[in-house]
């Protein structure tokens, strides 16, 4: 029973853990960010929270390299 309630509680520890991920841009800068920055297709926009929960845009001719930390 203890080895269950161990295996419950490591799983629910390991869901709730989110990837970061740093932009590298093409001028040297690195911008960290909570989650995985999503292309707005019809705007050429990198669209992203940053670390401190604003939420972001860069252009993607801009972005050099997309690392998940």
């Amino acid at each position: 029973m203890k080895h269950l309630i161990l295996i419950a509680a490591c799983a629910l520890g390991l869901a709730g853990c989110s990837s970061h991920y740093i932009i590298a841009t093409v001028d040297g800068q690195l911008i960290t960010t909570d989650d995985k920055p999503h292309l707005d297709k019809s705007s050429g926009m990198y669209q992203f929270e940053d670390s401190e929960g604003k939420d972001q845009m860069i252009p993607q001719s801009q972005v050099k390299q997309i690392m998940e930390r």
